[in-house]
């Protein structure tokens, strides 16, 4: 079974950086599209950015210029590098990949446990 797991989440002041990361924990035979995802309390879980097997970009606009989101297939991690953070940005952030665990499966959306991000004005 995949699991995601997540790391980098924290505490930091407005205007500050974090990076989270996210693996998975075992061998695979491919994955598609990776990307971030955020909710807040009270609120819906909302897309941040994706990123395509490509090396496509997409980004929610609250984040454009500010998140950056990349891959390494070799290690099967993703990233989202955040800098500029805003007290709107608190949320817990989760990780999603479109993974593909054998050649004869068909892909599959796996999800990380969530990492905690909080930004104090």
């Amino acid at each position: 079974q995949v699991q995601l797991v997540e790391s980098g989440g924290g505490l930091v002041q407005a205007g500050g950086s974090l990076r989270l990361s996210c693996a998975a924990s075992v061998s695979i035979f491919s994955i598609n599209t990776m990307g971030w995802y955020r909710q807040a309390p009270g609120k819906q879980r909302e897309s941040v950015a994706v990123i395509t097997s490509g090396g496509s970009t997409n980004y929610a606009d609250s984040v454009k210029g500010r998140f950056t989101i990349s891959r390494d297939n070799a290690k099967k991690t993703v990233y989202l590098q955040m800098n500029s953070l805003k007290p709107e940005d608190t949320a817990v952030y989760y990780c999603e990949s479109d993974i593909r665990m054998f050649v004869t499966s068909p892909f599959r959306d796996y999800w990380g446990q969530g990492t905690q991000v909080t930004v104090s004005s």
